[in-house]
């Protein structure tokens, strides 16, 4: 569904203004390839938070607590 939107306004923008929709079309590789980098500093940090949340939570498992199951709310 998200392609199909992309595309009808794709379209949309080419009837309109068929030159910035070519600049679209051309200049979109190079806006990913420079938003790459910020990608991978945002996979780091997700594992990095990830890795001291394990390690601050790792005494309490330890300890045996499990926490609530992910389908039932905890009272």
């Amino acid at each position: 569904m998200k392609t199909l939107l992309f595309l009808v306004g794709w379209c949309l923008l080419f009837v309109l203004c068929w030159p910035v929709a070519l600049l679209a079309l051309v200049l979109w590789p190079l806006v990913w390839l420079i938003s790459l980098p910020f990608r991978l500093v945002g996979i780091t940090f997700e594992a990095l938070f990830a890795l001291l949340r394990a390690v601050l939570f790792l005494p309490a498992r330890l300890f045996g607590y499990r926490g609530a199951p992910a389908g039932r709310p905890s009272m």
